[in-house]
């Protein structure tokens, strides 16, 4: 009797953390790979000179910096909607933020948004609305992370068209 209640005990307290735990691991999981987003916007942010901020390949797409701004634009746009409230974006980026210096504080205080949100989280599964759609704060914090690799990619072709090693490949 005694081995069975011993049994029983452990069972529970396997069961019990990893109920607990999956969710924190869900959450950790898509903080990383946020993490790794952000580490590569910002580090491609501070290594390019000012005059790569300007380069565009053609006409019909965005230059450097815009692509950089409209990243910081969209960190609240996503990260609000998984917070379940209003965008507190206190500007559009890519319309007021054209210098290297005011890109960074941009990005810089865009991935602090989605880092006090990521903090705040606790549920993967919460439902929430992401461009008028039903979502889940998870499914908005992933699709910033894609969003955010989207742009990335755009970015290593600039780089990588002017002689640039991209931070992901250094």
């Amino acid at each position: 009797m005694k081995l069975r209640a011993i049994s029983v005990f452990m069972a529970v307290a396997v069961i019990i953390p990893t109920s607990i735990s999956a969710q924190d691991l869900a959450i950790q999981s898509l903080k990383d790979l946020f993490d790794v987003t952000k580490r590569n916007v910002i580090a491609t942010a501070e290594m390019l000179d000012t005059n790569m901020y300007q380069f565009r390949p053609t006409d019909q797409v965005r230059s450097t910096g815009e692509i950089l701004a409209h990243i910081a634009d969209w960190q609240y746009v996503f990260c609000s909607a998984a917070a379940g409230e209003e965008n507190p974006r206190p500007e559009d980026f890519e319309e007021t933020r054209t210098t290297k210096a005011r890109i960074i504080d941009a990005l810089e205080m865009g991935f602090a948004y989605c880092e006090s949100v990521y903090e705040r989280a606790t549920d993967v599964g919460v439902p929430r609305t992401l461009f008028g759609r039903p979502n889940t704060l998870g499914g908005a914090l992933a699709f910033n992370s894609a969003h955010n690799y989207e742009h990335y990619g755009n970015l290593v072709t600039y780089m990588r068209l002017n002689g640039i090693v991209p931070p992901s490949s250094m």
